[in-house]
């Protein structure tokens, strides 16, 4: 076998060379990849919130990062085959952003890092045994918000209220969890809640129509079909003089009377902090799945009036912002 000595002024030159280079540059590449079920304001709002953070930790897309983004478009199929190409892939960690995309990529990988994000119910999902730290590939974000608010949020809109409607997915975990809580709690105000499903984002307008007559206000959590078609609801809100009210603050811009919910752009951030952390070592089942940390009020009087009710002045001081759409 043949060796080869470097001279030792070689083997110095390129020790003083490789100090020069900055500590950024010793890292190996690091990638993520991150998938949503559909594209919306609050879903992109956590997307860019994540590479908000990543960029300013120094990351950056085609140097030390391979970043990639898939969205399903509200299809779950889609979302079966993004989770399939991006476990192919092996990334660092995979960012599932909505139930119905975490829930295919956790069934898909029990070794690759899964943050999930925007998750009301992990439990319910499957997606965690419990609260606590899992021990496996999976932690993440939950955009839960308490129903006791809400319904407090409802009675200061329409102080008579007595039959809530809701338009839900009943495929969606989070919808099927947040039914039937609210279902409780609403009895135990001498209310009730009545549904109407919509399977599909294009099933909105016809099952919010169904409600027409029969409910007093609609109350619309962070389930994605509806999210994604939020202006189908809010044309029946409109026309039926029935009141919208929401778990998402992001939706008020687009027809709401007024919604209370988490700030998704920093729900987004915290999520980039948690992956942040596994690129920097630490195992994802070690860190507890976490809720925001910020929730929000916005209310629209344009929308209000539209919808028949008035706004007080109390409300409106007490909004974050207020938006007049």
């Amino acid at each position: 076998m043949l060796r080869f000595k470097l001279p030792a002024r070689l083997l110095l030159a390129g020790f003083a060379a490789l100090a020069l280079i900055s500590p950024s540059a010793w890292a190996q590449q690091k990638s993520v990849a991150v998938t949503a079920i559909v594209e919306h304001p609050a879903l992109d709002a956590i997307r860019d919130g994540v590479r908000e953070v990543l960029t300013e930790a120094g990351y950056e897309d085609g140097k030390n990062l391979r970043w990639q983004y898939q969205s399903a478009q509200g299809n779950t199929s889609i979302a079966a085959q993004i989770a399939r190409k991006f476990i192919g892939d092996k990334p660092d960690v995979i960012v599932a952003i909505s139930t119905p995309s975490a829930q295919t990529v956790v069934a898909g990988t029990k070794t690759i890092p899964v943050v999930f994000s925007a998750v009301t119910d992990p439990v319910a999902a499957k997606l965690t045994s419990s609260w606590e730290a899992t021990g496996t590939n999976v932690t993440g974000l939950s955009d839960v918000v308490e129903l006791g608010p809400q319904i407090d949020l409802i009675l200061r809109i329409v102080p008579d209220a007595k039959r809530v409607g809701m338009v839900y997915n009943p495929a969606e975990a989070n919808s099927v969890a947040v039914v039937k809580s609210l279902q409780e709690l609403l009895a135990q105000r001498g209310m009730t809640l009545v549904t109407a499903a919509a399977p599909r984002s294009v099933d909105v307008g016809s099952a919010a129509r169904s409600l027409a007559g029969k409910v007093d206000v609609i109350y619309t959590n962070t389930d994605n079909n509806v999210v994604s078609a939020y202006e189908a609801l809010a044309k029946v809100g409109q026309d039926a003089k029935i009141p919208l009210i929401a778990s998402d603050a992001t939706i008020v811009a687009r027809g709401a009377v007024a919604g209370l919910g988490v700030d998704y752009k920093e729900l987004g951030r915290q999520t980039g902090r948690i992956v942040l952390r596994i690129l920097n070592g630490e195992k994802p089942g070690d860190i507890k799945p976490q809720i925001s940390d910020k929730i929000q009020l916005y209310v629209n009087p344009a929308a209000a009036q539209r919808q028949g009710v008035t706004l007080s002045q109390e409300l409106l001081d007490a909004a974050d912002e207020i938006v007049n759409q």
